[in-house]
C-alpha cells in the first residue's frame, strides 16, 4: 500500500509556475514510490485531479481539508513562495493555518523546497518563526530563504535543496509539442526566437514601454518576438499592453497551455526575457539562456544560483541596454548553455533529495 501525502500550495489557480511546482513534486514523489496516494488542496479540485491523476479537495473547505489530513502520513507545505505576506497577511495565515491543523491532528509536516519571504510584518515574522520550529522537516530552495528563517529566530536544522521544477530533465521533455505550437503561430523554431514572459506589477514605472522598445530593437535585428503568458488573464493582459507599445511585428501565445506544453515551448526558444521565476527556470532546464528582470528577490536568487546576473529591476530597464544584453546572450548561447548545464546538474540532484526526505518521513524512503 502506498504512502498517503497531502500537498498544500497555490494550486488550482491557473498559474503555470505554481502548477509546474506541483507537477514536479508529484513526479518526484512517484519516482520514489509509484503507489503513493496523493491528495492536493486545490482551488479547482476537478481540474487538479484530472491534470495530475491525484485526489483533490477544496482548499477552502476546512472539513474536507481536515478529513484529508486525518488520513495522511504527511503534509507537504510547498513548494513556491507560500510563507510571505507581500500579497497580504491573509495568504500567510492560510498556509500557516493548514500546517497548524495538521499538527493538531498529530500529522507530520514538511516544508518542501519553500521560498521564504518576504515577510515584512512583525506578526508574520513571529508566526513563521514559531511555526517553523514545530514541523518535522524544513527544506528551502535557496540560501537566502535559510537566512530569512534564521533572522526570524529559527534555530532548528534547515536543509537548502532547490526549486522542485529544477528536478526536471531536458531529456524527459517532449520538445516536439512546443515546436508544433510555434509553427501553429507561424514561427519557425531555431530562427532567433525570443520569448518574453511578463507579469502585472502594482503601479507603473514605465518599464512596459522600455521593454517594448527593447523588443522592437531585437525585432529589427531579425529576431522573432513571442510573448508567452504564464498566468491568464493577468499575464496575457500585460503582454498585450507591452506588445501594444511595439512598432514591429510580434506574436502572443494566447491559447491556454498545460505545464508540459509550456516547458516544451520555452525549450524551443533561442532566448527568454522574463519576469516570471518559473519561466526562467523552464528556460534553464531546457538549456535556453534566460535574461531575468528581477521584479522580486526570488528571481535574483535563482539567477545567482546558475551563475547569472539579472538585467535589473523593472524600474531600471533601459531599452538599449536590455536589447544589447539579449543580443550578447544570443551570440554566446552555446557557451551560456554549457555553463548553466554544470550548475543545473547540481540543482537537479538537490531537487531530487527533497522528495527522498519526504519518503523518509513517511517511513518508506529508499
Amino acid at each position: 500500500m502506498g504512502d498517503k501525502v497531502v500537498i498544500s500550495g497555490y494550486y488550482g489557480f491557473g498559474n503555470l509556475g505554481d502548477e509546474a511546482v506541483l507537477y514536479s513534486i508529484i513526479g518526484a514523489l512517484r519516482q520514489n514510490n509509484p503507489e503513493m496516494a496523493i491528495t492536493v488542496l486545490s482551488n479547482d479540485p476537478p481540474a487538479t485531479a484530472r491534470d495530475y491523476g491525484v485526489h483533490a479537495v477544496d482548499r477552502w473547505n476546512m472539513r474536507e481539508v481536515a478529513g484529508a489530513l486525518r488520513r495522511a502520513d504527511l503534509l507537504i507545505s510547498g513548494g513556491g513562495s507560500l510563507l510571505q505576506d507581500v500579497t497580504g497577511l491573509q495568504s500567510l495565515l492560510y498556509y500557516l493555518g493548514v500546517i497548524w491543523l495538521a499538527r493538531l491532528l498529530r500529522r507530520p509536516v514538511m516544508y518542501y523546497a519553500q521560498g521564504i519571504g518576504p515577510v515584512t510584518t512583525k506578526a508574520g515574522r513571529r508566526l513563521v518563526g514559531f511555526t517553523t520550529g514545530r514541523v518535522q522537516a524544513v527544506t528551502v530552495r535557496d540560501e537566502e530563504s535559510l537566512h530569512d528563517l534564521q533572522a526570524m529566530g529559527v534555530k532548528r536544522p534547515v536543509q537548502v535543496t532547490a526549486d522542485p521544477v529544477l528536478g526536471l530533465r531536458r531529456e524527459d521533455i517532449d520538445m516536439s509539442a512546443g515546436a508544433e505550437i510555434l509553427r501553429q503561430h507561424d514561427i519557425t523554431p531555431g530562427t532567433g526566437v525570443v520569448g518574453v514572459s511578463v507579469r502585472p506589477l502594482p503601479g507603473s514605472s514605465g518599464w512596459e514601454l522600455e521593454l517594448a522598445r527593447a523588443c522592437d530593437r531585437l525585432a529589427r535585428a531579425g529576431r522573432t518576438i513571442v510573448f508567452v503568458p504564464m498566468h491568464s488573464p493577468g499575464d496575457l493582459a500585460v503582454s498585450r499592453e507591452v506588445a501594444a507599445g511595439m512598432l514591429e511585428p510580434h506574436k502572443i501565445i494566447s491559447t491556454k497551455l498545460t505545464v508540459p506544453q509550456m516547458i516544451s515551448l520555452v525549450g524551443n526558444l533561442d532566448l527568454l526575457v522574463g519576469m516570471r521565476l518559473h519561466a526562467l527556470i523552464f528556460a534553464a532546464v531546457c538549456g535556453v539562456p534566460p535574461v531575468g528582470i528581477a521584479y522580486d528577490p526570488k528571481v535574483e536568487r535563482f539567477l545567482n544560483r546558475i551563475g547569472l546576473a539579472p538585467a535589473g529591476k523593472p524600474a531600471d530597464i533601459n531599452d538599449l541596454e536590455l536589447a544589447n544584453l539579449a543580443e550578447t546572450c544570443l551570440a554566446e548561447k552555446e557557451q551560456l548553455a554549457a555553463n548553466m548545464a554544470a550548475k543545473m546538474s547540481e540543482l537537479q540532484r538537490a531537487a531530487s533529495s527533497t522528495a527522498s526526505l519526504a519518503l523518509q518521513i513517511t517511513g518508506h524512503g529508499r
